[in-house]
């Protein structure tokens, strides 16, 4: 998740925000595909939601130094 970090860092706000909805459309799909039929890796879900809240909080990290 280390490496993830560095490489979010680097990206400017939009396409951190491109990630991110890009994020959320794949966790409604999952959520929906393990409603009907269970995945075989089962934390797929738990790895993408924590994936997305480094994102999140990467990106509001940008937004505040902007502002200064």
């Amino acid at each position: 998740m280390r490496k993830l970090t560095k490489q979010y860092r680097e990206k400017t706000v939009k396409e951190l925000t491109k990630e991110i909805t890009g994020l959320e459309e794949e966790i409604t799909k999952l959520r929906l595909v393990q409603k009907g039929t269970p995945a075989k890796d089962t934390n797929i879900l738990i790895k993408k939601r924590k994936q997305l809240a480094v994102l999140l909080t990467i990106l509001t990290e940008k937004k505040e130094t902007e502002k200064l």
